[in-house]
């Protein structure tokens, strides 16, 4: 039987244990598997308590079971769900059962097997149950971290942001008919009336391109959020702004220059964004390093400084008239620049403002034991981060989306070279429209390859 075609089952519930637990199975024929389980057929839509029956007919538990047939279940397919207690132990008994009900029930049966990671979504994806976007918003609801990201993640769900890529796809159309109108008619001629439609639509299109990637932007920094990584010399408070920032005591403060060794991560949230914050090991020249330990520890510090989204670099306004700090700070300073490379702003921050005002010096001021600052700086990370806390029409979106958009872009910015020397450019004008049309396509799945389905849906956690 062909690998799409059998029936799958899997349970559907995180591990460990709950009040509820669920099993589903889905494809095929399966009625052998609702009367092995269950004792008779089911009534469509309509949860029945009853007893989930062993090959004995000896129960394993007592819940409710509920069948989907096909097409009208989240896969499109025959589907049914039992809700147990969730008991590890028992929802395994319940798994092998389904599985040993469906090679015991003869012809009319299919075989049963385990599902693969995301198997449930990806069959509701090949059966026309949501398009690749949609589906993938379904593994974003589950993983979402923050309340904005959960609502970003439902508005995909429900097929807004399919919808609009599909108006942008149509209107990519609508140019293509007028230019493959005039190949296909080359003597009727392109005059200037003929030209100003093409110019018109190709406008129209790349400003839709352009309001749904910064929709797409704001809505991949709820999903990945930024990366913010501490830096600066020894004991200029960077263990104290982390703790500051999350709200918790995570990393160790002490007046010992040295005291973080290691790094220390948390992640936390500043107006629904996930923000990960790194403390790492103080900064100062190699030869004044002390022991092994140290010096791993600000290799790991330079580390992070380069994967980084944002660098704050840490300087303490207590210090700042000592010149042998000074002129260590605006070393460090540059080094960091060229570390983190020219795409990575290195955010200047003064710390210990309740112990010397900085003076005339640039940069935010704050103090990480009063809090002094704090609101400031979660507002200068969420402005570099290209927020805009304004607005809420953001999809949650992967890279893979935010690529294919800017794809899409390459190609009508080709597309409108080619437009100014019409009709010459004719034909090239044509394959840059059926190239920015194809990105478009690869975001629902218009235009998938088998590998990008395997990849996406491998991710998904097994029973959904």
């Amino acid at each position: 039987m062909h690998e799409r075609s059998a029936a799958i089952a899997a349970i559907a519930t995180a591990p460990g244990r709950g009040a509820v637990g669920i099993v589903r199975v889905s494809g095929g024929e399966i009625s052998a598997v609702v009367q092995g389980l269950c004792g008779r057929q089911l009534k469509p839509r309509e949860a029945t308590y009853l007893a989930f029956l062993d090959a004995a007919s000896q129960p394993i538990d007592h819940g409710l079971a509920i069948y989907f047939p096909a097409p009208h279940s989240f896969t499109g397919e025959h589907v049914l769900e039992l809700q147990a207690h969730g008991g590890p132990v028992v929802l395994q008994l319940l798994l092998a059962r389904c599985l040993e009900a469906g090679a015991a029930g003869g012809s009319a049966a299919s075989p049963v097997r385990l599902a693969r990671p995301g198997e449930f979504t990806e069959r509701a994806y090949l059966n026309n149950k949501l398009d690749l976007a949609q589906a993938e918003a379904v593994a974003d609801l589950i993983d979402a971290s923050t309340e904005a990201a959960a609502r970003s993640a439902t508005r995909a769900m429900a097929g807004v942001f399919s919808a609009e890529v599909q108006l942008l796809r149509e209107r990519l159309i609508e140019v293509r008919m007028l230019v493959e109108a005039y190949l296909d008619f080359p003597e009727e001629g392109l005059g200037a009336l003929q030209r100003q439609p093409i110019v018109d639509r190709l406008a129209q299109a790349s400003s839709a391109l352009a309001t749904l990637r910064q929709r797409t932007q704001q809505g991949a920094l709820l999903r990945e959020g930024i990366k913010v990584v501490l830096a600066g010399q020894p004991n200029v408070g960077k263990s104290s702004l982390l703790n500051a920032l999350a709200g918790a005591e995570l990393a160790i403060v002490s007046p010992i220059a040295g005291t973080t060794r290691d790094k220390v991560a948390q992640s936390i949230q500043i107006e629904g964004v996930p923000v990960h914050v790194v403390d790492t090991a103080g900064l100062r020249p190699a030869h004044e390093s002390g022991d092994e330990i140290e010096k791993i520890g600000m290799a790991r510090a330079w580390g992070e400084v380069q994967s980084a989204d944002v660098v704050i670099f840490l300087r303490d306004a207590s210090r700042q008239q000592q010149p042998d700090y000074s002129a260590e700070d605006a070393r460090l300073e540059g080094e960091l620049a060229q570390k983190a490379g020219k795409s990575v702003p290195v955010l200047s921050v003064w710390n210990k403002t309740d112990l010397a005002e900085p003076a005339a010096i640039t940069g935010i001021h704050l103090s990480a034991k009063t809090g002094v600052g704090l609101a400031q700086l979660r507002q200068r990370l969420l402005h570099l981060a290209g927020w805009e806390a304004e607005r809420e029409d953001a999809f949650i979106a992967r890279s893979r989306h935010v690529q294919a958009l800017a794809l899409t872009q390459q190609h009508l910015q080709a597309a409108w070279v080619y437009g100014e020397g019409l009709p010459d450019a004719m034909e090239l004008l044509a394959e840059e429209l059926r190239l920015a049309h194809n990105a478009l396509g690869e975001i629902t799945g218009a235009f998938s390859a088998d590998e990008l389905l395997g990849v996406i849906f491998s991710r998904f956690c097994i029973g959904k």
